[in-house]
């Protein structure tokens, strides 16, 4: 280290990353990293720590989109910007992590971050530019974008964001069950046992759900007996009208093939294969950031709503036939059209009162400050 070093801002990365008394960024193997050398790079500030699920969850898919952008020579760096209690919980997260990181001892640059920046959720990445020295292009959405887009978002600028937006409008506006569910590698679908499979055209029929879920995920655990309940309700009366079929395709977000074959087997359903190629893409797609989540398909292969799971913990047993319903009631569409605003986690909680007499709503809105998975 540099002990009479004096920052002289030459340059915007340097203002914001440098202190009176240090230059650098710490390597993942803990090399000293000149802040000089981020010039001319698209720079991600990441604000996470260790001890949050959802800020491991969404590293691994960040260290995922890092490699891939450096297999293809982009100038892009990523700046780890701790909110770890202690050095211990820091150097076990950074162990995951292929970037550069803030020095845990230097708090006064990590808070002047926090503040520059309005952080006030995590993850949270912040997309930089070098060119831009008025903030003008800052990305305060890098962790929606990288779940989105991958690595198709560089380098997230207007002109490729829209372009991609363009695309993706185009692709729902084409979308049908064959091109979400199928792929020239397969056309199927397993059925109890697991090692039995289906053809794709034969099951499929009417509408359809497609349930994003994990058994390590314990939200995902308590959630699952409800849409259980109330698939055997929808497809009894289904039947009883003689019209047409509801079908739910479990789309896995599992870590081994044990733990999918366990958590299939509590599932009355279809299911796409374990690691299917279409499973990554169908979450990049819909854009499920959190798990569980259900989407509703219809016959036409027009999304209905990918808000199935809200819909369920509101409705509870009476849940159809709204699952099913593309009009919604002016209360239902103003709380499922709420987003989670940049950096505040928005958790939403719905009272039930008088199902009775129909569905009548309170809302309660707590600003928590943390992104990730929904509550039940």
């Amino acid at each position: 280290m540099n002990g009479g070093f004096e920052k002289s801002f030459t340059s915007r990365f340097a203002s914001l990353l440098a202190s009176r008394d240090r230059d650098y960024l710490l390597s993942p193997t803990g090399t000293q990293v000149k802040v000089s050398d981020l010039e001319g790079k698209v720079l991600g500030l990441y604000f996470s720590a260790n001890w949050y699920s959802p800020c491991r969850s969404f590293t691994q898919l960040l260290a995922d989109v890092y490699e891939q952008l450096k297999s293809k020579g982009s100038e892009f760096e990523i700046v780890f910007v701790s909110s770890d209690k202690d050095l211990e919980a820091l150097n076990n997260y950074r162990a995951c992590m292929p970037w550069l990181t803030v020095p845990f001892s230097d708090s006064e640059s990590k808070k002047a971050l926090n503040r520059k920046f309005e952080v006030e959720g995590i993850p949270c990445l912040i997309i930089l530019h070098p060119g831009d020295n008025k903030d003008e292009a800052t990305l305060y959405d890098g962790v929606e974008l990288i779940h989105r887009y991958g690595d198709q978002a560089f380098p997230f600028t207007k002109e490729k964001l829209e372009e991609l937006h363009r695309e993706e409008k185009l692709k729902h506006e084409n979308q049908t069950l064959t091109t979400l569910l199928t792929n020239h590698d397969r056309d199927c679908f397993l059925i109890h046992p697991p090692t039995n499979q289906v053809s794709f055209l034969s099951r499929l029929r009417g509408k359809v759900g497609l349930y994003f879920s994990g058994q390590w995920c314990r939200p995902c655990l308590k959630f699952t007996p409800k849409p259980i309940s109330i698939y055997h309700k929808i497809k009894q009366l289904l039947e009883e009208k003689g019209g047409e079929d509801f079908k739910i395709v479990f789309v896995s977000n599992d870590r081994d093939e044990d733990s999918f074959e366990s958590y299939f087997g509590s599932m009355p359903w279809l299911s796409l294969l374990f690691e299917d190629a279409a499973i990554k893409s169908l979450y990049k797609y819909f854009d499920v950031q959190g798990i569980p989540c259900l989407v509703i398909i219809g016959p036409d292969g027009k999304t209905v709503t990918n808000r199935g799971r809200n819909l369920i913990n509101l409705y509870q047993e009476n849940a159809y036939p709204q699952l099913l319903r593309k009009e919604m009631d002016e209360g239902r569409r103003t709380y499922l059209s709420l987003r989670i605003m940049r950096g505040v986690g928005m958790n939403l909680h719905w009272h039930r009162k008088g199902l009775e007499e129909g569905p009548s709503y309170a809302v309660t809105v707590t600003s928590r400050g943390l992104l990730g998975l929904p509550v039940s």
